[in-house]
């Protein structure tokens, strides 16, 4: 990509907090469209998974004809941010996941949703992140949890212990809400990963 042109993001739309990373997105100097249909993937430099409910955004892929469709750019390279449901969307393994429940399958982890509890235990908490400057404001709302990690996977950042911030490739996942704060280190680290 020339250094002139600005990467096309795309950002999941389905459900969740996706105007939110638009914004971020934006401010990182990245060109945003929504994706809600097989078409919007065409073009993309990478893409974003936001927050919402996993089990529910899911069932939208499938029934919107996107998930076998974006699963296999996923396996093939394309550049992804997923933020609390988008973690678990791409874990591997999501051990207290509904039947019916799929994943892209991409990062080598497996996760347990909504793991640091309800919506009324939500907390805000800073964050050493490998890779940035200063400690990260990590908003934490019903948020997974990484229990376990294979050896392609690297750890970014932990809260008690527990990784938050993982990559693998040019795949990063975090269990909290980047998008909630002003903070867009987190976004413009992913853009650096994704190679722009």
């Amino acid at each position: 990509m020339g250094a002139d042109r600005r990467p096309v993001v795309g950002v999941l739309a389905l459900q969740g907090a996706f105007a939110a990373h638009e914004r971020a997105l934006s401010r990182c100097g990245a060109t945003t469209r929504h994706v809600r249909l097989p078409v919007d993937l065409d073009g993309l430099d990478a893409l974003v998974l936001p927050g919402g409910e996993s089990s529910t955004m899911s069932k939208l892929l499938v029934s919107s004809g996107l998930f076998d469709e974006l699963k296999g750019r996923l396996h093939d390279g394309l550049p992804v941010f997923g933020t609390c449901a988008g973690m678990i969307l791409l874990a591997a393994d999501i051990l207290d996941g509904r039947p019916d429940q799929h994943s892209f399958g991409v990062l080598d982890i497996a996760v347990r949703r909504n793991a640091y509890g309800r919506q009324n235990e939500s907390f805000e908490t800073e964050l050493d992140v490998d890779g940035l400057d200063r400690p990260f404001h990590a908003v934490f709302i019903r948020a997974p949890r990484v229990e376990s990690s294979g050896p392609a996977v690297e750890v970014l950042a932990r809260h008690d212990r527990a990784p938050v911030v993982v990559r693998q490739g040019t795949a990063v996942v975090a269990s909290f809400h980047p998008e909630l704060t002003d903070d867009t280190r987190l976004h413009q680290l992913f853009l650096h990963h994704a190679g722009f």
